[in-house]
């Protein structure tokens, strides 16, 4: 029995073996044709076209590279007259708009003004200010030119209906002052100025319209 059984165990032993061989002489025959068929062993008919193919790709990417990089220049300069353009036009409308702020004949918010309205300078003023407006000289050139002619240029000063208005009447003589001193300034005679304080010194008005000194010739 115990022969029989050991004769048994070799030839399993032995059946085993043979089909690993055999699975492994498949298994190189399965791959050996799969790689021959497409193109994975060197000297099959399609070995290398894939590498080409890859290389193919290569070269188109880097050939189009240049033409990218040369379109960038041509949007930004097709930007640049168009970003001109915008600058152009938004410095047309603030122009615009300046001219505006100096002809109108009321002050558009709590900023230092200088209008003329039927021959009568008004410099309006920031709340608790003093400071004249940029344009205080183009505004008073009539009033230089009647001084040239021997007129007298009379100076008054209004203030709002806000705050203490004993502190108002002094910021509105502050004020006053500083348009007489804006005058001698431009040439015009001490002796030809008259500083004169209004019967009612609370301007008419919003209180942008009433913080104002008023400049007549007489």
């Amino acid at each position: 029995m115990s022969d029989n059984n050991d004769h048994k165990e070799q030839r399993i032993g032995l059946w085993i073996a043979g089909g690993a061989a055999a699975l492994s002489v498949l298994s190189i025959l399965f791959y050996a044709v799969w790689g021959w068929e497409n193109g994975k062993i060197e000297g099959s008919p399609g070995y290398g076209q894939e590498a080409s193919a890859v290389v193919v790709e290569e070269t188109v990417a880097v050939a189009s590279a240049p033409e990218i990089q040369a379109s960038a220049p041509s949007e930004a300069s097709a930007a640049a007259p168009a970003a001109a353009s915008a600058a152009e036009s938004s410095a047309s409308g603030a122009a615009a708009e300046q001219i505006l702020a100096d002809t109108q004949t009321a002050p558009a918010g709590d900023g230092a003004q200088a209008v003329v309205e039927n021959g009568v300078v008004k410099f309006y003023f920031a709340t608790g200010k003093a400071d004249l407006a940029a344009n205080a000289e183009e505004a008073l050139k009539d009033v230089l030119a009647g001084a040239k002619e021997g007129k007298k240029a009379v100076v008054s000063g209004f203030h709002d209906a806000t705050g203490n208005r004993t502190k108002n009447e002094e910021l509105s003589k502050k004020r006053a002052f500083a348009v007489r001193d804006a005058l001698l300034g431009l040439g015009v005679p001490e002796s030809q100025i008259e500083l004169r304080k209004p019967e009612n010194a609370e301007g008419s008005g919003n209180n942008a319209e009433a913080r104002r000194v008023e400049v007549v010739l007489e």
